[in-house]
């Protein structure tokens, strides 16, 4: 697969996350009850902190000995301004907010496995809160959903395993693999990004602010039939047939290739915290040749186990969960998709997607500088003190600069033009 069909797939996954993220918390905002449920949902994070703020020197996460987390309502006002500016570039973009969660959370002092473990538990509450399943289950292949998620179980328990692994060998080498790991997705996101902006500046008339989109609609797909031709033409039994209401006699695929690819998104999930929807859209359009009508319903059967198994049987067992974090993110969020997905009706998307792509780099940026210290704490690297924490608070700065910078610029502008959207709230 070559790089720019890497990326595209990707940014598919991203856009796919984002859409479910924004109809979910529409879902909840525009709820009384679902709301009134946040409200009680948010009494125990209240709670916490006002007992914390109160003198007790509490640890959260896991061994004690590691002291992974210490709490004070500093770390809550960040979580919803973490919230907010995810929020805020996933109502804007569209795609890509869910990336910037678990290295905010890191830069700002919590332990990698439990970034992870908390980013996890706020996809899983939104989920549950906000996803209206009775509308959209009549597309879900059950068959084809049994087997996915028979594959995202496995995955999810075997990422999750690595990361409480890691952790108990080495709490700095569970922070230098997740870093790593985000290094390179964000690394090889914003580049692409980047490029992508610096070339559609050029081109004649504004631009969608969500990538693949243009003046002119959305681009054609192309190129997408040679893998699923293939996944489907092999007959290694059990067989599923999905897509019966859109092709006569349906399409078949072997069960093994889809528990694969539902080990791939449980995996990715129970690592990276971004909850394994960002990438089952393209696996099952792209690679096993799933309608996207078929798809839709059965990623949200994923992303509710997928998270909710991750974060609660593979984090908060274990004690990687910071319930007060996830609440803060989930409050933080619900607002800013909101003013995000408004402001994109009267900014050019030209602009959106230069910020996107700044604030992408700016996590990967975030990431590599905090890789340094890593390596010298884990004896790998001879760099002295101060370079090294020099680097990472410089990562830490120039992160939340952009992603502040981008935050202003989009609230600025909603409060800007706000009777011209009066009419669309």
């Amino acid at each position: 697969m070559k790089l720019k069909q890497l990326y595209r797939m990707l940014m598919a996954a991203s856009q796919a996350h984002a859409r479910w993220d924004y109809e979910t918390s529409m879902s909840i905002l525009r709820d009384k009850k679902k709301l009134y449920l946040l409200g009680l949902m948010a009494i125990p994070a209240l709670l916490t902190g006002l007992a914390m703020a109160a003198g007790s020197e509490g640890y959260l996460g896991g061994y004690k000995a590691y002291q992974p987390a210490n709490y004070d309502p500093f770390i809550f006002v960040v979580s919803i301004a973490v919230g907010l500016g995810a929020g805020l570039i996933t109502g804007c973009i569209g795609a890509g907010g869910g990336f910037i969660i678990t290295p905010a959370l890191m830069s700002a002092g919590v332990k990698g496995i439990l970034a992870v473990g908390t980013d996890l538990f706020h996809i899983f509450a939104k989920a549950i809160m906000g996803t209206a399943v009775h509308r959209k289950l009549g597309n879900v292949s059950v068959s084809l959903a049994i087997a996915f998620l028979v594959g995202s179980g496995a995955g999810v328990m075997g990422g999750g395993f690595i990361n409480r692994a890691l952790y108990e060998h080495n709490p700095v080498l569970s922070d230098l693999f997740i870093s790593v790991v985000y290094v390179v997705l964000l690394g090889f996101l914003g580049f692409y990004a980047m490029f992508d902006f610096l070339k559609l500046r050029k081109a004649p008339g504004d631009v969608g602010a969500h990538h693949g989109e243009s003046a002119h609609g959305d681009e054609a797909a192309s190129g997408k039939v040679g893998m699923p031709a293939r996944l489907q033409a092999a007959k290694i039994p059990p067989l599923i047939t999905f897509d019966e209401d859109l092709v006569p006699g349906g399409k078949k695929i072997p069960a093994l290739f889809v528990a694969i690819c539902g080990a791939i998104v449980g995996f990715a999930a129970a690592i990276m915290g971004v909850g394994g929807g960002f990438l089952t859209f393209p696996i099952f359009v792209y690679i096993l040749g799933v309608s996207s009508f078929t798809t839709v319903g059965t990623d949200i059967l994923q992303i509710i186990f997928t998270a909710g198994f991750a974060s609660i049987a593979q984090y908060a067992v274990y004690g990687f969960i910071f319930y007060t974090l996830a609440m803060g993110m989930l409050l933080g969020s619900l607002v800013g998709i909101q003013v995000g997905a408004l402001t994109t009706k009267v900014v050019k998307g030209i602009y959106i997607r230069g910020f996107y792509a700044l604030s992408i780099l700016a996590g990967f940026v975030n990431r590599f500088f905090a890789l340094p210290e890593k390596l010298k704490q884990m004896e790998l690297i001879e760099i002295s003190d101060a370079m090294a924490k020099g680097l990472s608070f410089a990562g830490l700065i120039i992160f939340f600069v952009v992603i502040g910078i981008f935050a202003f610029w989009v609230i600025a502008k909603f409060l800007s033009n706000t009777k011209a959207l009066r009419g669309e709230v």
